[in-house]
């Protein structure tokens, strides 16, 4: 019998992905994969019990054992905006390794929490995760929004998770992504500033043992009429808001784990 693996981060997207594969093959055929972090926001923990009990389905956990920044100080490489070797470390190859001893590719199907509104980045994980299929039923009608899914996820009792309701756009990591943008981090600092600090020291603490002048975010600005992209740091963010200086809110950057496998490097 077909397994059906959905890839469970604890995002309303990957829960509503989740219901439907429920539907259409049964709880029974079912595996809701969650790869952990390590630094994953509490409340996470408490939708992911919440929504496994609910759904009454096989649940696996799985981890590296290490945090995104245990990745970059291992890689010696910063995650930014165009490769996340935390991505690839804590997700892609946790949940490779964990599937490819475990099923074969004719034995299972692969899920992602992917929608109709980001239907263009569903190439790449066909292509990284070949031979396995991988579908994406949220790109398949009825079409929903995320506060639709939302509203659905309250109706059966469960309470939105915070992140959500604290303005990000994703409920993975506890907030932070090496991907984000300058709203995005904007946001964490509002919110959570204890949070914004440790990845701030722990930005501050890669520069320093390195050398480099690396940063997760990039900041465009005029050098003799050509604009260009320069390092721009947690720190020069959170100055520049002290200093009331305009912030890009729009900025949000995006969370691709299991999504993009870029690399500019080359090497690996």
């Amino acid at each position: 019998m077909t397994k059906h693996i959905v890839f469970y981060s604890g995002g309303i997207g990957s829960w509503a992905t989740a219901k439907r594969v429920i539907k259409a093959y049964g709880k029974e055929n079912v595996i809701l994969m969650f790869t952990d972090t390590l630094v994953e926001d509490e409340d996470l923990y408490r939708f992911i019990d919440e929504t496994v009990a609910e759904m009454g389905v096989e649940f696996v956990k799985i981890a590296d054992g290490r945090t995104p920044f245990d990745v970059y100080f291992d890689d010696k490489y910063l995650g930014n905006s165009r490769y996340a070797p935390c991505s690839k470390r804590l997700k892609q190859e946790a949940a490779r390794n964990w599937i490819d001893e475990n099923y074969s590719p004719d034995e299972c199907i692969l899920y992602l929490g992917i929608d109709w509104t980001e239907e263009h980045r569903t190439l790449a994980p066909r292509k990284n995760w070949a031979p396995y299929r991988v579908e994406f039923p949220l790109c398949e009608e009825p079409l929903l929004s995320k506060e639709e899914m939302l509203a659905e996820l309250n109706l059966i009792g469960i309470e939105t998770p915070r992140l959500y309701k604290l303005g990000f756009s994703h409920n993975n990591c506890g907030g932070f992504c090496c991907r984000a943008g300058h709203g995005h981090f904007a946001n964490l600092l509002s919110q959570m500033p204890d949070r914004f600090a440790q990845y701030e020291a722990l930005e501050q603490e890669f520069r320093d043992r390195t050398g480099k002048d690396v940063s997760m975010m990039k900041k465009e600005r005029k050098v003799g009429g050509v604009r260009r992209s320069f390092p721009y740091t947690l720190r020069q963010l959170r100055e520049d808001i002290e200093a009331k200086q305009e912030i890009d809110m729009t900025d949000i950057g995006g969370c691709g784990c299991f999504v993009d496998d870029g690399n500019p490097r080359g090497d690996e």
